[in-house]
């Protein structure tokens, strides 16, 4: 299991010896992402001691609480720290989109509570409606019973009318006899006193049946007065229709007025939306430039990389070789040594040795799994969408840079730990001639002279390492340029889906608008269809009643002549009754 630990050194006393090495664990890994803190356990590690005091390490524990693997904890913790970044990252952004989405939630709720508000309101308006229509359908009726009785007037005045010229047909009659007989007294004839009798029934008969016009006027009066009340019934409706018209053509002037505001935001999208493709495109072909460099980059770090493990095998055989004229051993200084002493230096050095071996095994196994999970990267890369592209490629070079520092930690390593065992050697063959034994004959070995290999090894990797540093410097400069293209354009993008939003939100509102306003037409229509046939009876009513008013005049006034006329027949036959000596001749 691996653990987060401090190293801690404690000095030895006088008795004690030398100085201990410990290990403090402060963490431990359940999985990939998931630490967790151990109660502060010491264990003893040996293997920590060229490790500076308080410095903080990964080591990985068997569970017999054994060490088998210690490497420093700066590069693992700094990807920790960069995954836990991102992670932060992520969670902010699907926070953000959380937000959005609130947000859209909000505004549809909101509008779907202003669209039920229009429901209810037009609801209420069609009720409206209905019951305007009901009472205009009263009003209609109403309006039927009067014609009704007008027209049964219209008929009575008829009967009236014809009666009053079948009594003035009489009448003339009766003045043509009473003509004959006025002449027949002018002639020498007179009336006898039965004939005086007839004429004057005949006259209270006829004066009897003049027309009585009162009643037919008191029905003329109240049919005009039910008429005004009609009129004045329908006149608010009238009102109400031309308030309609007027807000009618209000909504249409604002119905245009939005129309044009749509159509100039509609072009102002279509613009910045064909602006923004060219960006796009623009930002494509900068991302296919970035990663025909990233590729280059690639090969010369792998040409590169190739080149430090030929150094690196290179410089093994110069090593090998026998090629330590840096190390001077005092060949007189052992050989007048005690035996003793030169066996126990001989010792240390074995011992030393194998420490080292050790150290530069464990780094050499570290340097292998660095390598393999260099591979699974390279691997994971090879299969991984574009939206965890970065992440693996910064991952992977997280992982090339530790690889680099580890060998390069390891080149001088390897060359220290062939330099002890040569003096390990060395200092053998001078024990083993001192204690009369055969020594090996190893003065024979040919040598090689690798120095101008290396160095032309050398100069080329530090031409291709400025050239891939400026490489990198070209790739980081335009990724920082792509990062700022792909800002503004998600800026540009968001501001062109809120000018969307808002087009359709003016759309919605658009239609809404053209709804209420086919709506107030409709209904300024059917006000008009029902509030015309109507006004047209009313008219057409008052028309002939004002015609049978005329009428009654006229007939009003025949019936005054005809009663003034039968005054005087009465008058003139009352004249000849009363000379009785026109009665006695």
């Amino acid at each position: 299991m691996l653990y987060l630990a401090e190293v801690q050194k404690q000095k030895g006393g006088l008795l004690s010896g030398g100085s201990k090495t410990e290990l403090k664990l402060l963490a431990c890994q359940r999985t990939d992402q998931n630490w967790s803190t151990v109660s502060e356990e010491v264990i003893t590690a040996e293997e920590a001691s060229k490790l500076n005091d308080g410095a903080l390490v990964l080591v990985e524990l068997n569970p017999n609480r054994q060490v088998q693997r210690i490497q420093e904890a700066g590069r693992p913790l700094v990807n920790i720290l960069q995954n836990f970044s991102r992670q932060l990252e992520k969670f902010k952004l699907k926070e953000d989109e959380i937000d959005q989405w609130k947000q859209s939630l909000t505004f549809q709720a909101q509008e779907m509570n202003r669209r039920e508000m229009e429901m209810e309101a037009r609801l209420e308006q069609l009720q409206q409606m209905e019951d305007d229509c009901q009472r205009l359908d009263e009003q209609k009726q109403e309006v039927d019973s009067s014609r009704e009785e007008i027209e049964k007037l219209q008929a009575e005045i008829e009967r009236n009318r014809q009666e009053l010229e079948g009594a003035w047909e009489h009448l003339r009659g009766e003045q043509r006899r009473l003509e004959e007989r006025q002449a027949e007294v002018q002639q020498g004839n007179i009336l006898d006193e039965e004939q005086s009798r007839v004429m004057s029934d005949l006259l209270n008969r006829l004066s009897s049946r003049a027309a009585p016009t009162e009643t037919v006027r008191e029905h003329l009066h109240l049919a005009f007065e039910l008429i005004e009340q009609q009129q004045a019934t329908l006149n608010p409706h009238w009102e109400k229709l031309e308030q309609q018209k007027t807000l009618a053509a209000q909504q249409q002037e604002e119905v245009e007025r939005l129309a044009q505001t749509l159509s100039d935001r509609q072009s102002e999208w279509q613009k910045a939306h064909n602006f923004l493709e060219q960006q796009s495109t623009q930002l494509k072909v900068n991302l296919a430039t970035i990663t025909s460099k990233q590729e280059y980059a690639r090969l010369v770090k792998e040409q590169l990389q190739h080149q430090d493990d030929l150094y690196q095998k290179i410089n093994s055989l110069s090593a090998g070789s026998g090629d330590f004229s840096s190390q001077k051993i005092d060949v007189e200084a052992l050989e007048k040594m005690p035996l003793d002493e030169l066996q126990k230096i001989v010792q240390d050095l074995i011992k030393k040795l194998e420490i080292d071996s050790s150290f530069v095994q464990e780094q050499e196994q570290e340097l292998q799994y660095k390598q393999a999970d260099i591979e699974e990267i390279q691997k994971k890369l090879s299969q991984a969408s574009d939206q965890d592209h970065i992440n693996l490629e910064m991952e992977l070079a997280d992982e090339k840079d530790h690889y680099q520092m580890l060998n390069k930690t390891l080149e001088g390593q390897r060359r220290s730990l062939l330099q002890r065992d040569k003096a390990l050697k060395q200092h053998q063959n001078i024990l083993l001639r001192r204690q009369g034994q055969p020594v090996p004959n190893t003065e024979e070995e040919n040598t090689v002279d690798f120095a101008p290999i290396l160095l032309q090894i050398d100069s080329q990797r530090q031409q291709q390492s400025q050239e891939l540093q400026k490489l990198e410097q070209d790739i980081e400069q335009m990724r920082s340029a792509i990062d700022l293209d792909q800002g503004m354009i998600d800026n540009q993008a968001h501001d062109l889906e809120n000018k969307q939003q808002e087009i359709k939100t003016l759309e919605a509102n658009l239609q809404s608008l053209r709804t209420a306003t086919a709506e107030c037409w409709v209904r300024v229509n059917l006000y008009q269809e029902a509030l015309q046939p109507i006004q047209d009876s009313l008219d057409s009513l008052r028309q002939k009643l004002q015609g049978i008013n005329d009428s009654l005049a006229q007939v009003q006034e025949v019936g005054d002549y005809q009663l003034q006329t039968i005054s005087e027949m009465r008058q003139t036959l009352q004249n000849l009754i009363s000379q009785p000596e026109l009665i006695a001749s």
